[in-house]
């Protein structure tokens, strides 16, 4: 049996392995990494919020409520920014009810695994995220999973393996290492023609999409037939937690169900507060201002890509991958890209299949349109040198 050393060893032989690094300072679209000024490509910090004036203020807010929160609600109790928020969420999304988690991930699992069970089936995009995935393995439900956006994939396996309890439909709104959406006109069709639940974790969409930030099915028009919205309050919310937007039965099972919401410590007030900040600048005229701007930055940076021959691997949204394949060609990418004063990830297996791997491009409201045509040249020269392009 390899010792724990000789399996890292390996892990840096494959180009597979994995460390962090410390950036000062706030999140934005410049930090300094490691003593340099770099520029930001790798934030999910879409709108540029996690940085911005009015969620600090609510943040030094919050803290008049306390640092903790004590246990989890069930235990010690909700507090009063704990329902505020859950009322604003509900606002936000047009649903009943909303309740929050601790993150993303306890989010979907904590959801999927309480809604569906052995017996009940679940039908997932092979691209879903890995929370999505080990949410459906928790549950012990029958797990189904279909080719990419492959609608009749999906149709066939509900046909075929719906089974006689419940049917759970779930799928990514924005798939985070491809940038492409997910088809939720058609899932809702699906949905209501076999008697499935629809849920979407549009963890990437939230506070980016919809006319008026609402997300993916604000986009394509299905805001009333997703069953269950779930999506993050970190990422174009700048803030940090999760939440799932639903019916008040369903919100009142998952607080009876849900292991990771009933068996966690609860946020705390000083996270709670900015997440409310958010949801309000996101539906003022400085909300919209910053969707256009973003919106106009993706446009411009995909085009020089796209110019420059590189495989954006059909991207419709403000995460913008640039296919290269081989794992050690990918990190060898990003270091260079790094010493040309770029930060940019590299995103290797398990995270995407063996010989898909890429840089993943994440693109803010608050980059300059210079940086990134300058960022989109460099690219160009360094995919050049190592024959990506």
């Amino acid at each position: 049996m390899p010792t724990f050393a000789e399996e890292l060893e390996k892990l840096r032989e494959e180009g597979l392995y994995r460390s962090m690094r410390v950036i000062s300072g706030a999140q934005g679209s410049h930090v300094e990494l490691e003593g340099r000024r770099v520029l930001m490509l790798c934030s999910n910090n879409y709108l540029g919020l996690a940085d911005h004036p009015a969620l600090r203020r609510a943040a030094v807010m919050g803290v008049a409520f306390g640092v903790g929160s004590g246990a989890s609600r069930l235990v010690s109790g909700t507090m009063e920014l704990h329902a505020r928020l859950e009322e604003r969420i509900a606002r936000f999304k047009g649903t009943e009810r909303a309740l929050v988690f601790n993150s993303g991930y306890a989010a979907n699992t904590g959801i999927i695994s309480a809604l569906v069970g052995r017996g009940d089936a679940i039908f997932s995009d092979k691209l879903n995220h890995a929370s999505i995935v080990d949410g459906a393995l928790l549950s012990r439900a029958n797990f189904h999973r279909f080719g990419h956006r492959d609608v009749a994939a999906l149709e066939r396996l509900l046909k075929e393996k719906g089974g006689s309890g419940r049917r759970l439909i779930v799928t990514d709104g924005v798939f985070s290492m491809d940038g492409d959406i997910a088809p939720l006109r058609e899932m809702a069709r699906l949905a209501k023609r076999y008697d499935a639940l629809l849920m979407v974790d549009d963890a990437h969409g939230t506070g980016v999409l919809g006319a008026t930030g609402r997300g993916t099915a604000e986009l394509l028009g299905v805001m009333d037939d997703v069953d269950i919205h779930m999506g993050t309050l970190g990422k174009g919310l700048g803030s940090f937690g999760a939440y799932a937007a639903a019916s008040g039965t369903i919100c009142d099972y998952l607080v009876n169900k849900a292991r990771s919401f009933i068996f966690s410590t609860s946020m705390p007030p000083a996270v709670l507060a900015p997440s409310i900040a958010a949801l309000d600048l996101v539906d003022s005229a400085e909300g919209k201002r910053l969707r256009d701007r973003l919106a106009a930055n993706v446009a411009l940076f995909k085009e020089r890509l796209t110019g420059a021959g590189f495989d954006t691997m059909g991207s419709e949204t403000q995460i913008v991958p640039i296919f290269v394949g081989p794992a050690e060609t990918t990190m060898r990418f990003s270091q260079e890209l790094l010493e040309e004063g770029i930060f940019l990830q590299g995103i290797r297996p398990p995270t995407v299949p063996a010989g898909s791997c890429r840089l993943r491009c994440t693109i803010m409201a608050t980059h300059e349109a210079a940086d990134l045509e300058a960022a989109a040249d460099t690219i160009a020269r360094v995919g050049k040198k190592l024959s990506v392009i």
